[in-house]
């Protein structure tokens, strides 16, 4: 592979800022590297709206197919016209729409950081098109409806072939880590439903039997993670559940802007960092991009294993390092208890690749 192919879908609020922050950085390293890449600007949210009057426009879905991967940056729905709040956000979208089935979100304490746990070193895998997110569990519509306008129904969808899969690709992350799979589930409550899932991953376990395999209701999990977050490696869990419990072990390790995630199949993958567009500093060179930033080199890693092309899990491996060394010498952002503008913590970062 000597070109790939990026797509680039800015998004709202801080999008802008972060994601061009982040392909500064990765221009930066792949040019030492030699890669070529092709960025493929795409309308998508607010400008979706103004110039095609649609926050996730068909052209912008037709000419990702031709793709190898793409960043998101984070979007402001909740501000979009009535017309399109009734439908699914870019993200649900693009998830359902491309079939994203594995949201991959991993937690590691990084110098530098205040954070409020230690040891902290996991990677959650989260079914990404099911679940209790009525948005994407359905081939047409919503699992949402209304009875009565005192009485609301919310449908949670579970099926053998996504647990199966999200399950697989756990385990298969366990196999090149430490070999431990965390269950999280409600099965005693969600006795059919969230029971089928535990039941299901159990039976996907047998085909490893190298991995230990332990599970956890996601209230105590989360009680687990605060105590104990060091014992905990791969966690495999449903669509809601591994949304909340990834924004927790990102606050744990010190922030939800530093908090990586890849949206994926076996095909395609999205970089989107878990937090918001935050527009009340929008435009001002607040923001801190290394949510965004850590989150693309993920992909690059991901783009590494899928085209089997390690010049590509160095640049994934550089950015990071870039990242954690200007952390360690106290650069950051206003959020993290630094003084650097967007702009200048991205150059920083840049003179710190080797």
């Amino acid at each position: 592979m000597t070109l790939y192919r990026i797509g680039v879908l800015e998004g709202d609020g801080i999008g802008p800022e972060i994601v061009k922050a982040t392909i500064e950085l990765v221009k930066a390293v792949a040019e030492k590297e030699k890669i070529t890449i092709e960025w493929v600007p795409l309308l998508v949210g607010w400008k979706g709206i103004d110039e095609k009057n649609h926050p996730l426009p068909e052209e912008t879905k037709e000419k990702l197919k031709d793709c190898h991967a793409w960043l998101l940056g984070p979007h402001d729905s909740a501000s979009y016209p009535e017309e399109f709040k009734t439908i699914r956000n870019p993200s649900g979208e693009l998830r359902h729409y491309f079939d994203l089935y594995a949201n991959i979100r991993p937690s590691k304490n990084i110098l530098g950081i205040n954070a409020l746990v230690e040891g902290a070193d996991l990677v959650i895998y989260r079914e990404n098109t099911e679940g209790f997110y009525v948005d994407r569990n359905m081939y047409q519509g919503t699992g949402e409806f209304r009875v009565t306008k005192d009485v609301a129904i919310t449908t949670g969808v579970f099926t053998r072939h996504a647990i199966e899969r999200i399950a697989h690709a756990a385990f298969q992350k366990a196999m090149k880590r430490k070999k431990k799979v965390t269950i999280v589930h409600k099965a005693n409550v969600i006795r059919i439903g969230s029971g089928m899932f535990l039941d299901i991953c159990k039976e996907v376990a047998n085909s490893y039997p190298e991995v230990e395999v332990d599970d956890y209701h996601v209230d105590a999990m989360c009680a687990h993670l605060v105590r104990r977050i060091q014992d905990f490696d791969v966690i495999v869990t449903e669509n809601m559940f591994g949304d909340i419990l990834s924004d927790l072990t990102g606050e744990l390790i010190g922030s939800l802007g530093l908090a990586p995630s890849i949206n994926t199949n076996q095909e395609i993958a999205m970089a989107q960092a878990a937090h918001g567009s935050a527009p009340d500093i929008a435009g001002r060179d607040l923001a801190n991009p290394i949510g965004m930033m850590l989150s693309t080199a993920l992909l690059f890693d991901w783009l590494s294993e899928k085209f089997n092309d390690k010049r590509l899990k160095i640049v994934g491996t550089k950015m990071e390092q870039s990242i954690h060394q200007a952390l360690l010498e106290e650069i950051k952002t206003k959020d993290l208890g630094g003084d650097k503008k967007t702009s200048a913590f991205t150059k920083e970062v840049i003179k710190r690749i080797f």
